[in-house]
């Protein structure tokens, strides 16, 4: 870059889930280069990670879906003064529409915008501020063809296609089966234990992921004989505790809640997928890129999916035999079966890594600042 920079992402909260992970990745990469990293966001258990990275974060609830949160756009006019701000990166709709907001007015030496469209929302007036950035990111082609086709009036050289990326390191592949990593897990949650294979199906506890799919897969499973697990790290929250029990009281109908754990996520989620014999990705919504995809292929586990989507797109790039067509349940179990019978597959190489995403990121950073 020609300068030092100063970039601000803007997202609801730093809990979990693809955007946080992505904010923390491209502060980190800015301040590696000798940029100032500042993040947005009404706070979370991510936000000592993001500090460790020498990144600053402002606590301001700006993801509240509520006119009470315009309140905070001065608030954000005089923080991208006061710091300098160089570039506002927003990551979701009510903070990319407060900034805006924020930025309304501003001269041609003033702060560049950038949306990334991390999901694909349903098109609407509300949604489409992810299309107005000055560049906008789409975090794969499925979200750059969903984009330009329901908001066909913006400019196409505005679309950016950066692909998520992963750091192979931190997914090094692992023997399968595992039996080292497969013992750590029955420690922590004693159902998993036993020699049958281990599926897992890791994701937020809402209903979109497609748990519920997992447990019939599992029901399915075992009615044919197969002494299948199933863990789902990241479902169980305080938050959501009522679609727990739910989640729990269909696992007591099908029968499988001895062979079950459904627990808050974990930060070992290299070694969960070690511990694994088969990753599965059941979103009923598409999703817009499928990390876990590459994260499970770089270990060296089969991956499981519903074609759609950014998984579908990455499944058919990587692993076309884990493709099934959304929500055919009699194909998912074939499938399975199948891949649970086969040797073990090779790690895939990556086509994606974190330093790529990172450094086609800040490029992008970097020509917006100078052709301002």
């Amino acid at each position: 870059m020609t300068r030092t920079l100063t970039v601000v992402q803007l997202l609801p909260a730093l809990e979990s889930g693809g955007v946080e992970r992505s904010t923390l990745e491209i502060a980190e990469a800015l301040v590696r280069a000798g940029h100032r990293a500042l993040v947005v966001s009404a706070g979370g258990r991510l936000v000592p990670a993001l500090r460790a990275l020498g990144a600053g974060h402002f606590e301001l609830d700006i993801g509240r879906k509520s006119p009470l949160a315009l309140r905070h756009v001065a608030t954000l006019r005089r923080l991208f003064a006061r710091e300098g701000v160089d570039i506002v990166h927003a990551r979701s709709r009510v903070p990319a529409w407060l900034a805006r907001f924020a930025l309304r007015g501003r001269n041609a030496g003033g702060p560049r915008f950038v949306t990334t469209v991390h999901g694909l929302n349903s098109p609407s007036r509300y949604s489409a501020v992810m299309a107005s950035g000055d560049r906008v990111i789409c975090v794969s082609r499925t979200v750059r063809d969903y984009v330009a086709r329901h908001y066909p009036r913006v400019d196409p050289a505005r679309l950016q296609v950066i692909p998520r990326g992963i750091d192979p390191r931190r997914f090094p592949a692992a023997p399968l089966p595992d039996p080292a990593a497969r013992a750590e897990v029955a420690a922590l949650h004693p159902a998993l234990g036993g020699n049958g294979p281990l599926l897992l199906l890791p994701g937020r506890g809402t209903r979109l992921k497609g748990h519920a799919d997992a447990l019939r897969l599992l029901a399915a499973l075992r009615g044919q004989g197969v002494d299948a697990r199933l863990w789902m790290p990241g479902a169980r929250d305080a938050a959501r505790a009522a679609y727990v029990a739910e989640l729990e009281a269909l696992a007591a109908s099908l029968g499988v809640v001895g062979q079950l754990a459904i627990t808050p996520p974990t930060d070992a989620v290299a070694r969960a997928y070690a511990a694994s014999d088969l990753v599965l990705q059941l979103s009923h919504k598409p999703e817009a890129f499928g990390r876990t995809v590459l994260e499970a292929l770089s270990v060296g586990r089969p991956v499981l999916g519903w074609d759609h989507g950014g998984v579908g797109e990455q499944l058919h790039a990587l692993w076309p035999a884990g493709a099934v067509a959304p929500f055919d349940a009699g194909a998912l179990l074939a499938r399975a079966q199948d891949l649970l019978a086969r040797p073990a597959a090779p790690a895939v190489t990556m086509p994606h890594t974190l330093r790529e995403m990172q450094e086609a990121t800040l490029s992008l950073y970097d020509e917006l600042v100078r052709n301002r």
